[in-house]
């Protein structure tokens, strides 16, 4: 009893010098422009508000558990002197603490940020997590977890000695049970709304320790990406992806000319494509067509006759398949399918061209 009132007297006290600690803190001031804006500063500000809120919360269960043990803070001389003892201990704390500020180099850890500012909001997020602490203690002792987990190990083992149903594997997946009359009362915590009672349940097991593992991944995030900068963030991330769907969109063009065939060819008309044809047309089709298409061996590919079609379609499949039959070969094998693209268009550009000594009309009239 006397132990449990020495650490509810230390609490209330370390409560009653916040107020002195934080306006030690807070007192403080940098020089120059504000430095709020900045993603550092926001993230600890946010921090710093969350932990605020819990210590409301906690403080809230804190004074409903001194409600239900009021007995137990009937000594108001030590709960005085506890208060005085802490109160001076935390305005001594908070004393060093702004020395150590103003003594601080002026060195920036993190760019934009001054160190004074950052160990400003560090000190102040420590306090909050040092009262958070102090209330979950407090709140343990008042409400008397540990009795009440002696007293339902022990109505487990008896049940378990009598025979009783087992468990539920969800029920110890939770780390609950159901409640008897008897149990319900032990664990009511005093706080009755509108006919429903607040029992003494502890949050799960695996939520508990979600919520630890998403603090450490919070504090990771935070340093890896916004103190040292060792991941891109998300505007660099998006920035690399498009480098990579540029360079991927070029080496698909690069290939795009490749990726035709008869039925979706489409004729080609720049300059460029055309000379190449001509140098291929000169060293691969003149000896059979003449060097300026008016035929040798083979048709005369200047005029209005055809014997396998004329259009850009059947001369790319006139080219690419041959007509062994009649002595032409099949260049698919020689050339890719945009070379045999730019032979093609090459044959439809010199339609009509009339070149000196034609090869006599062959096929049928195509215009």
């Amino acid at each position: 009893m006397k132990k449990r009132l020495f650490n509810t007297t230390l609490l209330f006290s370390l409560l009653a010098s916040l107020p002195a600690a934080a306006e030690e803190y807070t007192s403080y001031k940098p020089d120059g422009p504000s430095e709020l804006g900045h993603p550092v500063a926001i993230v600890l500000l946010t921090v710093i508000v969350g932990l605020f809120i819990a210590i409301v919360i906690l403080g809230s269960a804190v004074i409903g558990a001194i409600d239900i043990y009021k007995e137990r803070l009937k000594n108001s001389k030590a709960l005085l002197i506890g208060g005085l003892l802490v109160g001076s201990l935390f305005s001594a704390s908070g004393a060093m603490a702004q020395e150590a500020v103003t003594t601080t180099a002026t060195t920036n850890i993190i760019s934009g940020l001054s160190t004074s500012s950052f160990y400003l909001l560090i000190s102040v997020i420590g306090l909050e997590l040092l009262v958070i602490i102090a209330l979950l203690y407090a709140l343990r002792i008042l409400v008397g977890i540990k009795s009440r987990r002696k007293v339902r190990a022990e109505k487990a083992e008896k049940a378990v000695a009598e025979g009783k149903k087992s468990i539920h594997w969800l029920e110890k997946l939770n780390d609950t049970k159901t409640l008897d009359a008897d149990s319900e009362a032990e664990a009511d915590m005093g706080h009755d709304y509108d006919g429903i009672h607040e029992l003494n349940n502890p949050t799960p097991p695996w939520w508990r320790y979600g919520f630890y593992i998403s603090i450490v991944f919070a504090v990771v995030y935070l340093w890896r990406f916004q103190v040292a900068h060792s991941a891109p963030s998300q505007i660099e991330e998006l920035a690399i992806a498009n480098a990579k769907a540029d360079e991927a969109k070029a080496a698909y063009l690069k290939n795009a000319a490749n990726n035709v065939d008869e039925n979706t060819l489409k004729q080609l008309t720049d300059p460029a494509d055309l000379a190449a044809a001509a140098k291929l047309f000169a060293s691969n089709c003149a000896p059979c067509h003449g060097p300026q298409g008016q035929g040798v061996v083979g048709p005369n590919l200047t005029d209005d006759y055809w014997l396998h079609g004329g259009t850009i379609n059947k001369v790319f499949t006139t080219i690419k398949y041959g007509i062994p039959e009649k002595g032409m070969k099949s260049w698919k094998d020689d050339f890719s399918p945009g070379q045999l693209a730019q032979l093609a268009s090459y044959v439809k550009s010199i339609h009509g061209t009339n070149p000196p000594n034609p090869k006599e009309p062959q096929g049928n009239l195509e215009k």
